[in-house]
């Protein structure tokens, strides 16, 4: 019940004036979001990267209804790939094309994906398109396949709680996509994605058994431990060392955990969200895992 109401809330414009507008809104946020400019990020990438992270960004917003306000989160993506450069660190980037215009038109977010692509292949980076609530799936996937550009060069994500997850991810493979595997973390409907955490985790161990066997780079994405064990256990069983994919883990959460898949010599992305528009995403997070607000909430207390 207290997902639900999270997951409601993220959708809600008073919630969301209230945190955005607050200190005490952005100190709670800060566990899980790097900061709301760049630089902030870039001072995350640096710490993680010294400690043996890969890293990839994050620039937080959504479902924008203007053109306008989709070339310049098109621009910041560009801005991003130029300073990683710059400033001498290693990132990926991921993007959200509602972000990039696509509750507006398909093909200006196609157009904008194809720019950040070519920057990205400049710099020999990769981009992740990050997959939304179910009905941009679609959408996504054809602004995916629609996109020139290498699959060293970008890639998706694919969600276990859908239904048609299982069909997507053979198709995808057939092209030789990299593809990041996560659970989904949006407020669906029963028609389209599995109620039960149980019938999603054995969707994910299905989708990752196939990932793995395809012989290309993957992302298994998952905080669960014992997702990462079916997942350690699959790999072993199949004779994969541990650099064949990697563990994508959120900034903020289950730290010590991350640091433990990178001293058993796994290879740990850790996604690094910034930006001002961090409430849907922070709400998002405190969904997955309600006991995350009261930790918060104990935290600002003391603070």
């Amino acid at each position: 019940m207290l997902r639900s109401l999270l997951l409601y809330l993220s959708e809600r414009e008073a919630p969301k004036n209230l945190l955005l507008g607050s200190s005490w809104g952005r100190r709670l946020a800060a566990r899980f979001i790097a900061g709301e400019e760049l630089g902030d990020a870039v001072g995350s990438v640096r710490r993680l990267s010294a400690e043996g992270f890969a890293v990839t960004l994050d620039y937080l917003g959504e479902s924008v209804h203007e053109a306008q306000q989709a070339e310049e989160a098109c621009q910041v993506y560009l801005s991003i790939l130029d300073r990683v450069v710059a400033e001498g660190i290693q990132s990926h980037i991921s993007i959200k094309l509602t972000q990039l215009g696509l509750a507006i038109d398909e093909d200006l977010t196609r157009r904008h994906v194809e720019a950040i692509c070519r920057r990205a292949a400049d710099y020999r980076n990769f981009v992740r398109i990050d997959m939304e609530s179910s009905a941009y799936t679609d959408a996504t996937l054809r602004v995916f396949r629609a996109v020139n550009a290498p699959r060293d060069v970008l890639g998706i994500v694919i969600q276990s709680y859908l239904y048609r997850s299982e069909k997507n991810v053979e198709a995808l493979l057939e092209t030789g996509a990299r593809i990041r595997l996560c659970k989904g973390a949006y407020k669906e409907l029963l028609q389209v994605a599995f109620p039960r955490k149980a019938d999603v985790d054995r969707n994910f161990v299905r989708l990752m058994e196939k990932m793995l066997l395809s012989g290309h780079y993957h992302a298994i994405a998952t905080h669960d431990p014992r997702m990462i064990a079916a997942t350690q256990a699959f790999a072993r069983a199949h004779g994969m060392g541990t650099d064949g994919f990697e563990f994508q883990m959120l900034y903020g959460i289950r730290r010590q955990l991350q640091r433990e898949l990178l001293r058993q010599g796994y290879r740990v992305r850790v996604y690094v969200p910034f930006g001002r528009q961090w409430y849907a995403y922070f709400m998002r997070r405190l969904a997955e895992r309600p006991a995350n607000l009261l930790f918060l909430l104990r935290n600002l207390l003391r603070g």
